[in-house]
């Protein structure tokens, strides 16, 4: 055999060993499975923890409407106006039906408002340009007969945003959750 025979034979040799070990690796997945999830995990989870916090905003929201509901029938039949209620005295008894989704005494704030037809209510929501609370918010219960509105407001915290879609409205990555109940009063004495 010559040395040229010997030197093809070789590189031939040579070629087929890495082609072996290539062929070997690439039918080798033991790590597929991790390399995989390592992809899909963290889009995975932000959708998880999106879907957790929505729900929870959601729930707070409906908390949040049952205490309006409860509470307004107070001033809907004249109780709250007959004991002299003031808006502490009201929101009081607003936080005593919140059970601890939220600090009721420091964040809920209290709106209730007279008008002189249904038509005439503004329900828009009290944010400024800068995504900030206007606090401009009254206790006027009315009396017999007359239309009243009264909203429950929270700056609830909101820590995940998910492809641009972002439950906050307001600054400082809060949303804010209005409750609202719109009635006439009743013929009360």
């Amino acid at each position: 055999m010559t040395a040229l025979t010997r030197k093809t034979l070789a590189l031939r040799a040579m070629r087929f060993l890495r082609l072996r070990v290539a062929r070997r690796f690439a039918r080798q997945n033991d790590g597929a499975a991790a390399v995989e999830f390592g992809l899909v995990a963290a889009p995975f989870l932000a959708l998880v923890f999106a879907i957790m916090e929505t729900a929870v905003v959601f729930f707070a929201g409906q908390t949040l409407e049952t205490a309006v509901a409860d509470s307004a029938r107070l001033i809907m039949t004249g109780q709250a106006q007959t004991q002299g209620f003031d808006q502490a005295k009201f929101k009081t008894e607003v936080c005593k039906k919140i059970f601890g989704l939220f600090n009721c005494s420091a964040g809920v704030q209290v709106d209730v408002r007279t008008y002189t037809s249904f038509s005439s209510v503004d329900l828009t929501k009290p944010i400024d340009a800068n995504g900030n609370l206007v606090n401009n918010f009254t206790y006027a219960p009315g009396g017999p007969g007359d239309i009243v509105v009264v909203r429950l407001l929270y700056q609830y915290p909101v820590y995940v945003s998910l492809l641009g879609l972002n439950l906050a409205d307001m600054a400082g990555g809060k949303r804010l959750i209005v409750a609202t109940s719109a009635f006439r009063n009743e013929p009360y004495q």
